[in-house]
């Protein structure tokens, strides 16, 4: 398998399409690596749960989820700030029916859904029947119980290191990676056969109980069956009458509907504004009656006021000249009185006369005088044209602004009103969309009566099971049953055996692949000689070169990561299966030696695929420059995180190489 692409919409923090090509590169040299660069909480988790949730779906083991319903954890994952669906596409290369294809997986879904859509292409053709099978195909070729080796993140890898024994989840993938759980399915085909070797060896009285409670059974699951059947078609049912109210509130939407519900409202709202804007006209017809028609002969005001001031300037200047020129009379008069020269007198006569000739221009206009004004005229004048008409001309543009925004309002109301259903045909949309609402209402009432009664139904069929193999069990005790018994232990013993042997070949590869990795990552390749694994629980147990055990204690954190770590390589080593590796904050608590050993021989040869997703401190400039120096990088990304608007998008380039 090979993933080519992932494509995120509207998912988490991913808002619009975000597009990440996955392919490896396949030149002279194989590049294995895409390197994604993210910042805590930057998107790096939601991520891989993308990945996870397209693979899986509703049984995806994604961080984010914790004990959320399926709907829920659909709803939470959409992007707060997108209106549109919220998708996700992985598309991947497989074998399929002998051929080489390109599956593409696309879910999609909207908040409030409370269900994706699943479609599944075949080299860009619909393939209806895998999309129904979906969940049974990827189970064979990608099993859910082993996709966390494969699909796992530093937290997973500190958490399998401080323990001796893995936990559950891994025990039960690392069974079904190895195909251990062949021996414990053949146990349960064994025990069928014996509880039908049980019914041929009853007497009459027992074998008759027994098919009293095999025919009650029987009825129970039929019943079951019938019921589930039921429980199908009212699911069928119920989904219709969603889609039903959907379209039907859709259609009272674009019908005009919920406009003609708000008629009346509107109406008032016209009424009101119409008053706004009459009031503000009353205002308008208020200035008119006052200075504000002036505005309309400004320049006959300015050239007024011009002469009007040339006319004082006259009037003041006749004023003057007369006073003057009776006190140069008597100032002449008193100076020949004096007795002086007449040369002297000349010269105060001409300047007497230079004097008065600025008063004399002035008494010789351009136009003579015509307006004869009076101060007060000429201040009013002023008033008007410096501070009233500026004052009322921006009043009046104010007021037509408003009364232009209060008339697009209105227009703009005609125009919904205009455009809403009629009295009657409201009537009938609202009527369609109750009418859907009851039925919604009825078919999830129905479905949910159906699917209580169906678990009623399950409980008592596991009730009577649990009836005929207790009753079957103490029957046959009766009997002298020592040839099935000892021929069923005979056959329980060898599947023992060969569960043991197998288990044991199986476990010795993987104790050589582990030891093999193990020493390969570390950077004292003569700390460890073997790595030893319990049959039983899958402990793993070290020795050095003299055949000593070694304390898991004794190992550093580092250490005992790089253990976790070999562990999960030699798995998928001895799996065979051609996966790709996902690795989140793959580098933990490592140090700089334990790092460079990672980079330089566990993330170019994990997997022919290793996406990594890592903050600037775990692959920083060094670890970086020393992928880039193996040719082992094919695409690296960043995931740049908007803390103002709370988005990722993806940037092509990682940290220190960013374009």
């Amino acid at each position: 398998m090979i993933l080519r692409e992932l494509v995120l919409e509207n998912f988490g923090p991913y808002r619009d399409r975000q597009v990440v090509d996955l392919t490896p590169g396949a030149d002279q040299e194989m590049r294995p690596i895409i390197l994604i660069g993210g910042m805590n909480g930057g998107g790096k988790t939601t991520f891989m749960d993308a990945i996870r949730l397209a693979f899986y779906g509703q049984r995806a083991q994604c961080s984010t989820r914790g004990s959320l319903s399926y709907a829920d954890f659909l709803s939470q994952a959409v992007n707060n700030r997108s209106e549109g669906k919220t998708r996700i596409e992985l598309a991947f290369e497989e074998v399929f029916d002998n051929q080489l294809v390109v599956f593409r997986i696309t879910r999609s879904w909207q908040k409030g859904d409370g269900k994706d859509t699943l479609s599944i292409l075949v080299d860009d053709w619909p393939d209806r029947a895998l999309t129904n099978t979906w969940d049974e195909y990827i189970e064979n070729l990608l099993p859910l119980g082993i996709s966390n080796l494969f699909l796992f993140d530093g937290e997973q890898v500190k958490e399998l290191a401080e323990l001796d024994v893995p936990p559950p989840p891994v025990k039960e993938a690392i069974q079904s990676l190895l195909g251990l759980e062949l021996a414990e399915k053949l146990g349960e085909d064994l025990e069928v056969l014996v509880n039908r070797k049980r019914k041929q060896l009853a007497n009459q009285t027992t074998l008759k109980t027994l098919e009293t409670i095999e025919e009650k059974l029987n009825q129970q699951t039929a019943e079951y069956k019938q019921e589930k059947a039921q429980l199908t078609e009212l699911e069928d049912k119920l989904n219709r009458a969603r889609e039903n109210y959907r379209l039907a509130s859709e259609n009272f939407i674009s019908e005009g509907g919920k406009i003609a519900s708000k008629r009346a409202q509107m109406e008032g709202k016209i009424k009101e504004l119409k008053a706004t804007a009459e009031t503000e006209r009353d205002s308008l017809r208020e200035m008119a009656a006052g200075v504000l028609p002036l505005a309309l002969i400004t320049p006959l005001l300015q050239a007024a006021k011009q002469q009007g001031e040339t006319e004082l300037d006259y009037q003041q200047a006749l004023i003057t000249q007369e006073v003057l020129k009776k006190r140069d009379r008597a100032l002449l008069d008193y100076i020949h009185q004096l007795a002086i020269s007449a040369t002297e007198v000349d010269k105060i006569s001409a300047f007497l006369q230079q004097e008065n000739q600025v008063i004399e221009e002035k008494l010789n206009p351009e136009t003579p005088p015509y307006l004869r004004p009076e101060q007060d005229t000429i201040n009013l004048l002023n008033t008007v044209l410096d501070h009233r008409l500026p004052s009322q001309l921006r009043e009046l543009n104010n007021k037509q602004e408003k009364l232009r925004e209060i008339q697009i309002e209105i227009d703009n109301s005609d125009r919904e009103i205009a455009n809403a259903a009629s009295p009657e045909v409201y009537q009938k949309l609202e009527e369609a969309v109750k009418k859907a609402q009851n039925q919604r209402a009825e078919a999830q009432a129905n479905y949910e009566a159906k699917r209580r009664y169906c678990n009623e139904l399950e409980a008592k069929i596991k009730t009577t099971k649990q009836e005929l193999e207790r009753y079957s069990q103490e029957a046959i005790d009766e009997r002298n049953n020592e040839h099935i018994i000892k021929s069923a232990g005979k056959v329980q013993k060898t599947l023992e055996q060969f569960k043991q042997k197998l288990t044991l070949k199986k476990l010795n590869k993987l104790e050589i692949e582990v030891t093999e990795c193990f020493r390969y990552l570390l950077h004292k390749s003569d700390l460890v000689h073997r790595v030893s694994i319990d049959t039983h629980n899958f402990r793993l147990s070290l020795f050095n070169p003299d055949g000593k055990p070694i304390p898991k204690h004794r190992l550093s954190a580092g250490e005992k990561q790089l253990l976790a770590i070999a562990f999960l390589w030699g798995l998928a080593r001895v799996s065979h299966r051609q996966l790709p590796i996902a690795i989140d904050t793959p580098l933990g608590r490592l140090d700089s030696s334990h790092r460079h050993n990672l980079v330089e021989r566990y993330f170019p040869s994990a997997s022919h695929q290793v996406i990594l997703l890592s903050t600037d401190t775990e692959i920083g400039n060094v670890e970086y420059q020393q992928l880039q120096n193996q040719s082992a990088i094919a695409h690296e990304y960043q995931l740049k995180y908007d803390g103002e608007t709370g988005e990722t998008y993806v940037k092509t380039g990682y940290f220190f190489n960013e374009n």
